[in-house]
């Protein structure tokens, strides 16, 4: 199973998990099995994404994808996102 780890500033928390909730049918289609969402203690609008995929190459897919950009855009992400791309041990 393969996973990806994505950490990203946002505008405003609340707003950005309307519009993440919103496409989880695009995160579906695109075959993730499952995600989880967290925000920093500290800073609610620092985000923590991990997606499980049954597959690197979808996962990778995903995350080169035009319409994930654009999802981001519309949510309020700022600056550059860390990706991680996993392999369960």
């Amino acid at each position: 199973m393969a996973s990806i780890l994505i950490q990203q500033q946002v505008k405003d928390f609340s707003a950005w998990k309307k519009v993440y909730d919103s496409k989880k049918d695009f995160r579906a289609s695109n075959g993730a099995l499952s995600s989880q969402v967290f925000h920093d203690a500290g800073d609610p609008n620092k985000v923590t994404v991990v997606l499980k995929w049954d597959s690197l190459a979808k996962a990778q897919k995903y995350a080169a994808s035009p319409e994930l950009k654009a999802n981001q855009e519309l949510a309020g992400a700022q600056g550059i996102p860390s990706v991680s791309f996993l392999e369960e041990a």
